[in-house]
């Protein structure tokens, strides 16, 4: 230990939760509640406006992520800004086919929820300050690890000085380009899409009537989220080459793209919000654990956000980690972390191939392909069984979910 520096934090029993984004703080509190002693280094400061993920887009919440969050008492905090998603079409540009899904159709209120990033990150941000066994550190950066036997010495920097806090279990929940990934020495295959996403918010002519629009085309897709106020948040694709052009356009060019690609069907598009672009990639951990070390969220898995599935499977991620930890003296017990990853192993695999596969195939521009796409998409929203498969999986039920988004499955 270097002199001036603050004694370890007792490891035994401690959970160590490094990165303080949607994925880190609900599972920061899904801990607490279980009884569990962590703690959370936040890079950002505890502030809304401070925390990168807590940013413009809007977020497609499945029927299982309200489930959870309302679990673990976030919902409640956030349910006043959240918009209810009762209708899903799903089409491509120029073909025939279309897959529509009604909530009624399938016994629920809901399919699931838009919801702003922002707001979802305000509503943990309040409930990370009721937790009781929980020690935040924010802001404050990981900046080195050492393992030993019982688990991991963090090396700490805050803006007080350094500190070191000794751990059971080390939970990397750092995001996509994850430093905990890296010292654990745990390789990721990445996949450069080509392509940037452009979020923001419009209003439509006609009124959205809480649906939700996914769109392909051969250059990508484009997505309508129902808002609040008659807004829609947008989120269109574009290849990575016309990225700076897109950047650049002024609203009415924007708002020209936007209607080419979405097309009529909310009428005339007006009043485009700030644009915000994202780079797309996806980076898959080889391993989800390793040593008294596990990875959640995107640092074990990016996705393409086709399908709005990253944080959804990251939340599922979370509350599986902490309801196998609930009970438990050792967080960090071997045959505890194999058994996570057995057990995520569907969801999550299924969850990253599905989005693939889909940006592929239903992107692709292959003029042979759209025969196949066309009549998929229409079995998925004629065949009552695939309506079904399609259905439960869109609300964030696959594999052997935690149960915490069971306790209000239709």
């Amino acid at each position: 230990m270097k002199a001036g520096s603050s004694p370890p934090f007792a490891a035994e029993g401690n959970v160590l939760v490094v990165g303080g984004g949607l994925v880190g703080a609900s599972l920061a509190i899904a801990l607490d509640a279980a009884g569990c002693r962590v703690t959370l280094v936040e890079a950002a400061a505890p502030r809304a406006n401070a925390q990168p993920s807590y940013d413009e887009r809007n977020l497609a919440l499945a029927r299982a992520t309200v489930n959870g969050l309302d679990a673990i008492g976030v919902w409640p905090l956030a349910v006043a800004q959240a918009t209810p998603i009762r209708h899903i079409h799903v089409s491509r540009a120029g073909e025939f086919g279309s897959a529509r899904l009604d909530a009624a159709r399938h016994g629920v209120d809901a399919l699931g929820w838009t919801l702003p990033a922002r707001e979802l990150g305000a509503a943990l941000l309040r409930r990370l300050d009721g937790c009781r066994r929980l020690r935040r550190l924010a802001p404050a950066s990981l900046t080195g690890l050492e393992k030993f036997d019982g688990g991991w010495r963090a090396q700490i920097q805050t803006p007080e000085g350094t500190e070191h806090i000794d751990a059971a279990l080390l939970v990397g929940a750092d995001g996509t380009d994850s430093f905990v990934r890296a010292q654990l020495g745990i390789e990721a295959d990445v996949h450069d899409y080509r392509q940037t996403l452009f979020v923001s918010t419009v209003t439509p002519e006609r009124d959205h009537a809480n649906r939700a629009w996914e769109r392909f085309s051969d250059e990508g897709p484009i997505a309508m989220l129902p808002l609040g106020e008659r807004r829609c948040g947008l989120v269109l694709t574009v290849d990575a080459d016309t990225a700076v052009e897109v950047a650049s356009l002024n609203d009415a060019d924007f708002i020209a793209l936007a209607q080419r690609r979405f097309g009529w069907r909310l009428g005339r598009l007006s009043r485009p919000g700030k644009r915000h672009p994202y780079v797309i990639k996806r980076v898959a951990a080889r391993n989800l654990v390793a040593s008294r070390a596990v990875l959640v969220g995107n640092a074990a898995q990016t996705v393409h956000p086709i399908g709005a599935q990253g944080f959804n499977l990251g939340l599922r991620d979370a509350l599986t980690l902490a309801e196998l930890i609930a009970g438990r003296d050792d967080p960090g017990a071997q045959d505890l972390l194999e058994h996570y990853a057995a057990r995520r192993a569907p969801d999550r695999e299924g969850t990253m191939a599905m989005s693939h596969d889909l940006v592929r195939f239903a992107c692709m521009p292959q003029p042979l392909l759209a025969p196949l796409r066309s009549l998929a998409l229409l079995a998925y929203d004629r065949v009552p069984p695939l309506q079904q498969l399609l259905a439960r999986r869109g609300m964030g039920f696959r594999g052997e979910p935690p149960r915490a988004v069971l306790e209000r499955t239709p």
